[in-house]
């Protein structure tokens, strides 16, 4: 949201005791507004274009991403404006009054009024999902519900299988707790990079069980850490680049060591077999990689996955850690950890013809509709 010459200001109005994770609406908005380049004053009185947000109401960050973006949307709930982008200082004192009486807004020329409960839509590109994002009346008897509407809201639409559907409702727990103690979302990415490494180690002396628990936690903080930190609004560049990078990093380490820690089983590897297997997953997960960042690059900053309901539904099950971790331990659960990393070799060159012919594709889809492609994710938004 950096684009504008002049950042809108953002105001809190109202108050309300009520927290949401720990912080009140005021706190909230204002990180809200930092983080979207925007600065958030106590009073906007002689301000143009200001961005009021209702203390009465708690609402996802997409929500006030999208009205920060688009100047004269407000959002109402049983007609109280909730959240609106005021286009000059007149329609501003008119909304923040409607906000402070709990009343419908007067007609406010130049501004698109919209009721939450049309169930209005928008796309969150940083999240790669469509939806109605939340916005709820906060009181004490509605925090967990919209806490566990915050927490779902911070979800990835594109993803894989297990951080979709298998931890959701641990990482939520560990949220809250960490939101409580006031546990930074880089504490839990550091005791997650140890485990991290503490797994590699067990995988290299074939401690496969212990390993694979180790990582399992590990998996699950790397979940709880974006989260905790989107719920809190505390993302921070250093806390991107921690996180990313070991991600990044970690999973070649673990195909390879998990290869020499059949030793310790007897089930080693022949040299051809362990180079060959080698080949395909290393090689196989840095060009996949390279052909992401391609996508990207030629299709004005989309990822691969959201292109087609097809490529989203594959990135469940894409050749990348957490599912290739499924793999493993099945072939484990059988006694059977080498032909577990054969699989996933195989797997990562499956993977890996699925993603070139997607960037052919799109090349051809492309010259064929002469403009750049878009997500089918992307509609008509509020």
């Amino acid at each position: 949201m950096n684009s504008f010459s002049t950042p809108p200001a953002v105001i809190s109005v109202g108050e309300n005791p009520t927290r949401l994770w720990g912080l009140t609406m005021a706190e909230r908005t204002s990180r809200l507004a930092r983080a979207a380049g925007a600065v958030a004053v106590s009073d906007g009185n002689g301000a143009g274009s200001q961005v009021l947000a209702n203390a009465d109401f708690a609402f996802d960050p997409a929500w006030f991403r999208h009205v920060l973006a688009t100047p004269g949307l407000v959002l109402t709930i049983g007609g109280v404006p909730a959240l609106g982008h005021a286009i000059d200082a007149g329609s501003a004192k008119a909304l923040r009054e409607a906000m402070e009486q709990r009343r419908p807004p007067a007609v406010l020329a130049g501004h698109d009024i919209v009721a939450f409960e049309t169930g209005p839509t928008i796309e969150d590109k940083m999240l790669r999902k469509r939806e109605t994002p939340f916005i709820m009346a906060l009181r004490p008897d509605t925090v967990r519900t919209i806490e566990r509407a915050s927490y779902f809201g911070a979800y990835k639409g594109v993803t894989d299988v297990l951080t979709k559907y298998l931890w959701p409702e641990w990482a939520l727990v560990l949220t809250r707790i960490a939101a409580r103690f006031g546990i930074t979302p880089n504490m839990v990415t550091a005791v997650g990079a140890i485990l991290c490494v503490a797994a590699t180690v067990a995988f290299a002396y074939g401690q496969y069980w212990l390993g694979m628990a180790m990582g399992l936690v590990f998996m699950v903080f790397d979940t709880v850490d974006g989260k905790l930190a989107r719920c809190t609004i505390t993302s921070s560049a250093w806390g991107d680049i921690f996180d990313h990078g070991i991600d990044l990093v970690h999973p070649p380490f673990w195909w390879w060591f998990w290869a020499t820690g059949l030793t310790y089983w007897g089930l080693g590897l022949d040299d051809r077999t362990f180079w060959l297997v080698q080949a395909a997953i290393q090689g196989g997960y840095v060009v996949q990689r390279l052909i992401e960042g391609a996508f990207i690059a030629r299709n004005n900053q989309m990822h691969i996955h959201v292109w087609r309901r097809f490529d989203s539904r594959f990135r469940l099950i894409t050749a990348r850690r957490n599912p290739n971790m499924v793999i493993l331990f099945v072939a484990t659960l059988f006694g059977r950890p080498d032909i577990g990393i054969i699989a996933v070799a195989w797997w990562t060159v499956i993977s890996l013809v699925v993603h070139m012919v997607q960037l052919v594709q799109a090349e051809f889809a492309r010259k064929r509709k002469g403009a750049p492609l878009t997500s089918w994710l992307a509609g008509e938004s509020a």
